[in-house]
């Protein structure tokens, strides 16, 4: 019991941020699985955040209708930046969206009620890992489904050929924008459960560097499965901590360790770690 318990000192924070970052991931893989780049996640990902927290703290908001609220403040927001954006496609959504980000970043630098540059302080600590880890279950066990609907496919033969998809009947519009919106509602989501792990959130946490984060969990797990981004995330939550065993601490040398498994899953994994864990088909006999 006694080592269960020093396990939990020292990893608890380190499960919970991985959780919250698997979430992310998945947020993220929802938009690819439908042929969108869009860096726009780690924006959402804020305004479930913000909202959940500026109820709790400001209004006194029971946590389960405050993260729900957050939930779905981000799925709004996405439902009115795709139908502008969405009809750009590749580096245009990207840039796009990632302008978006900066934006709300902006907005939340500037007003008074997500506490400016300082950040929203004294939000209650309300967040447990079982809810974590109930809503990641959650979302894995949605999006593990979801390949074998009809929306599903859709989705796959969007990102395969989209002149095909509206061809065999697939309306465009409306699947990219559900795409993006279900995305947007699994970040706001994290950002929700996020902001109630904490005492303060910061705009900074939600950031150019955040929505790159996402997009390298996906790189480096795979897009072509749910899981993919889970073991993405997984390894660059841990790494650091990881390194910090190993006595490495600086900086730098972190950012390399990270760059340099980016070019080695780029180089050799195209699919991602994904392709470790998948069947390869058998050889054919002459």
């Amino acid at each position: 019991m006694d080592a269960l318990i020093q396990f939990w000192a020292v990893y608890g924070s380190l499960l919970n941020f991985m959780g919250i970052n698997c979430l992310l991931g998945l947020s993220l893989y929802v938009t690819f699985s439908a042929g969108l780049l869009s860096l726009g996640n780690a924006a959402f990902y804020g305004i479930g955040g913000y909202t959940a927290g500026i109820l709790t703290t400001h209004f006194g908001a029971p946590f389960p209708l405050a993260l729900v609220a957050g939930t779905l403040m981000a799925g709004l927001a996405a439902l009115l930046l795709g139908l502008p954006v969405l009809r750009l496609k590749g580096v245009f959504l990207a840039m796009a969206t990632l302008a978006f980000g900066e934006v709300v970043r902006i907005a939340a630098l500037n007003l008074k009620v997500t506490g400016g540059a300082e950040g929203l302080i004294n939000i209650p600590v309300i967040t447990q890992t079982w809810m974590i880890y109930l809503a990641l279950a959650g979302a894995a066990y949605f999006l593990a489904r979801l390949h074998r609907t009809r929306l599903g496919w859709a989705f796959q033969s969007i990102r395969e050929d989209e002149t095909a998809a509206a061809a065999m009947g697939v309306n465009l519009t409306l699947t990219k924008t559900l795409a993006f919106v279900i995305g947007a509602l699994l970040a706001g989501l994290a950002g929700g459960l996020y902001a109630h792990l904490n005492f303060l959130i910061t705009p900074g946490e939600f950031g150019f560097a955040t929505a790159v984060n996402l997009l390298i969990f996906n790189i480096v797990g795979g897009t072509r499965a749910w899981y993919g981004p889970l073991l993405g995330a997984a390894l660059l939550t841990a790494l650091p901590e990881v390194l910090r065993g190993l006595g490495v601490t600086a900086g730098p040398i972190r950012l390399f360790v990270n760059g340099l498994i980016l070019l080695l899953v780029i180089l050799f994994l195209p699919k991602g770690l994904m392709a470790l864990f998948q069947r390869r088909p058998a050889p054919a006999k002459g």
